[in-house]
């Protein structure tokens, strides 16, 4: 006689070993390392290569997934060295909305922007507003070429007109849902959970 067939497919060990106290993990690190080694093909497919572009991270955790980005396509190409990181505090359209938040670092590779294909990374996409900040910041430190964007998470709820050109993973949540991202350099641990509740840790969004 066949064994009687689960009502909810959707319980059992697998699925409720990442449920618990209101949090749901929706990525570990092998899906993030995954989505990073996807996210570096498209970007060399789509430019035809690496020899005109340029990763900028947004802080925080944006600089360490531009970082590992380009690992994977120097991993390809070979010797590439276009990562830097590019701070948005300053250029906020909540600046005077927000508690006062440090400055992070910008830093620019060598031979600067202009004329190239600039690649923002970012953890998390949300309402656009950060990206916003940061095609303005860029407005500041050169003209490019064209301006890309990559990002872990695109959670919708868009505010702005702004789209991902390359995407790890789209999540759809609710508006109350809150997305923390895990990365082993900044919070010894990688994943990509979904909270209800807003959380201190991780990158939020």
């Amino acid at each position: 006689m066949p064994a009687a067939r689960d009502p909810n497919p959707q319980s059992g060990p697998e699925h409720d070993r990442d449920r618990h106290d209101g949090h749901r993990a929706v990525l570990d690190e092998a899906d993030i390392t995954r989505a990073l080694t996807r996210i570096a093909h498209e970007i060399l497919e789509r430019n035809k290569g690496a020899g005109d572009v340029v990763l900028l991270g947004v802080p925080t955790r944006g600089v360490e997934l531009a970082r590992r980005i380009g690992e994977r396509i120097s991993s390809v190409e070979g010797g590439f060295g276009g990562v830097g990181a590019l701070d948005v505090t300053m250029y906020r359209d909540d600046l005077r909305l927000r508690p006062t938040r440090a400055l992070g670092h910008t830093a620019i590779p060598e031979g600067g922007i202009d004329g190239r294909i600039v690649v923002l990374v970012d953890d998390v996409l949300f309402s656009g507003r950060t990206i916003r900040a940061a095609l303005t910041a860029l407005d500041d430190i050169g003209r490019p070429r064209a301006v890309q964007l990559a990002v872990l998470v695109d959670r919708g709820h868009r505010e702005l007109p702004i789209r991902a050109d390359f995407v790890g993973k789209n999540l759809p949540t609710a508006a109350h849902e809150r997305v923390a991202v895990y990365l082993r350099g900044s919070d010894g641990r990688e994943a990509v959970v979904i909270t209800k509740e807003p959380s201190t840790e991780g990158g939020v969004s």
